[in-house]
């Protein structure tokens, strides 16, 4: 994979991730540079064959997973990322930060919708407005590879980065080992 700062390549990245980093580079121009891109093979995009086929080890990949629930006919919406070797606990952590009865992952076709962004690529770089973004302690440290907002890139930022975003919140046991 060959990186480069993504604020110079905003081709390979969705529409919402593009707004976003040039929204953080108003604010914080040295940050925003540190977010860095790579193309990637798009049939490779899921989290097990990129790893696999780039050589890169799991614990750095984090995944974004769209969640939602209803209360009182208001419909809740929670990007939670959480690192590749964990899954987030949507029964019970998220389910209660979004004061929700039940959370359930969001369908396909409602997900891309909603975020603009490719099914398999979704980033918490970018996300609507209105969303809360829910990332695990483990990925608010150290590098974190995310999607892009297309299947055909990726994105490196350091964790640190990810907590600058708007609606950023660290929370504790989001993400649960995986089995």
């Amino acid at each position: 994979m060959t990186w480069t700062p993504a604020l110079d390549r905003p081709d390979l990245l969705a529409a919402p991730a593009a707004a976003a980093l040039d929204d953080l580079a108003a604010r914080a121009p040295v940050v925003a540079r540190q977010v860095l891109v790579a193309a990637i093979d798009p049939d490779l995009a899921d989290t097990a064959a990129m790893t696999e086929a780039y050589d890169l080890p799991l614990e750095v990949s984090a995944n974004c997973v769209l969640v939602a629930g209803r209360r009182a006919g208001e419909e809740r919406v929670a990007a939670c990322v959480v690192r590749a070797t964990t899954r987030a606990d949507v029964n019970t952590t998220v389910r209660k930060l979004l004061d929700v009865r039940k959370a359930s992952f969001w369908p396909m076709e409602q997900a891309v919708a909603a975020s603009g962004m490719e099914y398999g690529a979704i980033t918490p770089v970018g996300v609507p407005p209105g969303w809360r973004l829910l990332l695990d302690t483990r990925v608010s440290t150290g590098p974190a590879v995310v999607g892009s907002g297309i299947r055909g890139s990726k994105i490196l930022l350091p964790g640190e980065v990810l907590t600058m975003l708007p609606a950023a919140e660290v929370v504790e046991g989001l993400g649960r080992p995986v089995d």
